[in-house]
């Protein structure tokens, strides 16, 4: 069951990042759209691997609570390199303020957004494939 879930939080989180390759063209149109979909992808990413490193519980609105365990998990397997863990709170925090203010996120914002997304699926996928996660296949 578990390998089962890794691959849909994989499949999901790898859909998200190419939803929102595909939108980036048009940031003045789509750049919410955009940036909350980099947010998702990194989301499904962190559910993944916590599924992965045996965590039982799924990711709710208290995303803070996922990343704590998240670096709980990559500590008990010894994991040192954990600076997704920090993009991932970046992004985490920019989240509200993408999907429910009132204020037009800048280009600017949505352009860092994709960039720390694109980062943090790197790392993601490194670490999926480095600590052997029954489950993570390539795309």
């Amino acid at each position: 069951m578990q390998e089962v879930q890794v691959r849909h939080y994989l499949d999901r989180a790898r859909d998200f990042l190419k939803g929102m390759e595909l939108l980036k063209e048009d940031l003045t149109e789509f750049g919410h759209s955009t940036a909350l979909l980099g947010i998702h992808g990194a989301i499904s990413y962190c559910d993944a691997l916590r599924v992965g490193l045996g965590s039982r519980r799924l990711s709710s609105d208290n995303h803070a609570s996922a990343t704590k365990e998240l670096k709980l998990l990559l500590g008990a397997r010894k994991f040192e390199e954990q600076k997704g863990i920090g993009r991932l709170k970046k992004m985490l925090a920019q989240k509200s303020m993408v999907a429910y203010s009132p204020n037009r996120v800048s280009e600017r914002e949505v352009v860092a957004i994709i960039q720390q997304a694109r980062r943090f699926a790197l790392w993601a996928e490194a670490v999926g494939r480095h600590l052997k996660i029954e489950g993570w296949k390539d795309a």
